[in-house]
């Protein structure tokens, strides 16, 4: 059943949503059908929501943000791709009453921006397109607003009450993102730089080691290649503060690599 655009965002049901971390890929993500079946598995799995919040690496702006309220034309974030990827639409219905209650949520404590024509950009709507492809269910982006650890986790635990309103919190990024490293060659071997930050930030999140992920710059192995800029790493940990405080299992739907030393690692908080 589909949520009208302006559905309450008021706790009325209670159902406790998951966070999730979602490694969204490229555009060309959507001709891997593997991994759309990978993700579409796991939406599956997880109790439809009244609606989707995301947090894409593509998108940031201080102060934080509110997208568009109403479907607008998706925003295209990408050069020199051939032309069909150009034409993917995602009309998912608007969500005003959700962006009023993320304003409610944040604005007491920091300035809340409004930017009525954005679209959703690809990190919002590629992955979107393979876990719900029905565009069914209202969707709401809003910006990064600072890259800074400590600041992103907590916008997450600011907000964690929508979980418990039947919001799906998606942050939505790459572990690791070295534009420099990626091999498009179907055997590319994994670098042993990218295996390793995998396995550190798979271990330090399923234990929701808060202390270690906000201090990966220091803490993670091969953090220099990993993540030359930090804007695909953070939103995880958005996702990990609006869990903090709400614990339960930590999963990994999706795993492995694409492009050599990309990271699919995918994560659920709940």
């Amino acid at each position: 059943m589909s949520m009208a655009p302006d559905a309450s965002f008021d706790g009325a049901r209670p159902e406790r949503m998951p966070a999730l971390f979602v490694a969204h890929g490229s555009p060309f993500l959507l001709d891997d059908r593997g991994w759309v079946g990978e993700l579409r598995q796991w939406a599956g799995r997880v109790e439809r929501p009244a609606g989707i919040l995301m947090l894409s690496a593509h998108w940031e702006q201080r102060p934080i943000t509110i997208g568009a309220t109403t479907p607008v034309p998706l925003l295209y974030d990408f050069y020199g791709f051939p032309a069909r990827y150009y034409q993917a639409r995602y009309a998912a219905p608007g969500a005003p009453a959700l962006a009023t209650r993320v304003r409610q949520l944040l604005s007491p404590t920091r300035p809340v921006h409004d930017d009525p024509a954005r679209g959703l950009d690809h990190g919002a709507y590629v992955p979107l397109l393979a876990m719900y492809p029905d565009a069914d269910i209202p969707v709401l982006q809003v910006s990064l607003p600072s890259l800074d650890p400590a600041a992103m986790f907590e916008l997450g635990r600011a907000l964690a009450p929508l979980r418990d309103e039947r919001v799906l919190i998606v942050g939505s990024g790459f572990l690791t993102h070295n534009l420099g490293a990626v091999d498009f060659a179907a055997d590319a071997p994994v670098p042993a730089w990218a295996a390793e930050f995998d396995a550190w930030a798979g271990d330090a999140l399923a234990r929701q080691d808060v202390d270690a992920m906000l201090d990966y710059r220091r803490r993670a192995p091969g953090v220099r290649l990993a993540l030359p800029t930090h804007e695909h790493f953070v939103p995880a940990l958005a996702a990990l503060g609006a869990a903090v405080d709400r614990p339960g299992d930590v999963r990994f739907p999706i795993t492995g690599f694409a492009y050599g030393s990309m990271t699919k690692r995918s994560v659920q908080f709940g």
